[in-house]
């Protein structure tokens, strides 16, 4: 595998920054509670779905006071669009009465903590700490799993390997942004089915890119 030079990544980073100056999640939530929730309904689903969901379940349930009022059988309507809805219903009750239990209806500040909670893996943690905590944590979801390897960023076959080679590698005065930068480009450009590899602002310097040119090239000169 071939990655890009510290040189290189500065020079992505610095053109995806240039491209969008203020990354933000595409999540809609009103407070870290909303956000943790979101986060977990996400799961196998787009953010779009996540959206159109709770928008109105927010209106009324915006607290773990609140969704526990709600109860399991009032959530469901709300999110019976979303993959996996009821899995995911039971988890969003029993994280928000641990939240009231344990943490004094907070969402915690760290990976551990929040990973205790039901539904909420590494991932999880690691959006909330980033996107609500400004915590430069990153998230790797089946985006930057595909992406980064392919461009060279980051090298590995499984989440925390990759998650571990990009905090690694990346310097730190890019890490705030980093993962949404990253998700933008595998979800807009870097698609996995098309790429858009001749919109890409990185195609000069993506190693994959590079590795089809060089492939191109061959083939083109053979006889």
């Amino acid at each position: 595998m071939q990655l890009l030079t510290t040189e290189e990544i500065i020079v992505v980073f610095e053109r995806l920054k240039a491209q969008n100056p203020s990354p933000q999640s595409e999540l809609v939530w009103k407070n870290p509670y909303t956000m943790l929730v979101s986060t977990v309904l996400s799961a196998q689903a787009t953010d779009k779905s996540v959206n159109k969901a709770t928008k109105p379940l927010y209106e009324i349930a915006d607290t773990p006071q609140k969704m526990l009022a709600l109860g399991e059988e009032g959530l469901i309507p709300y999110i019976k669009s979303i993959g996996l809805y009821r899995s995911k219903a039971k988890h969003i009750m029993a994280l928000s009465k641990m939240l009231i239990d344990r943490f004094g209806g907070q969402v915690p500040q760290t990976r551990e903590e929040i990973e205790q909670l039901p539904g909420a893996g590494r991932k999880t943690a690691n959006v909330v700490l980033n996107v609500v905590f400004g915590k430069p944590t990153m998230p790797v979801d089946t985006h930057l799993l595909r992406i980064c390897p392919k461009i060279g960023l980051a090298e590995g076959t499984t989440p925390l390997q990759v998650e571990q080679s990009l905090l690694q590698r990346i310097p730190e005065t890019y890490l705030n942004s980093a993962h949404h930068w990253l998700i933008l480009h595998g979800r807009y450009t870097c698609t996995a089915r098309n790429p858009h590899c001749d919109e890409c602002i990185i195609k000069d310097i993506c190693k994959h890119n590079e590795k089809e040119q060089s492939k191109n090239g061959s083939k083109k000169g053979v006889i």
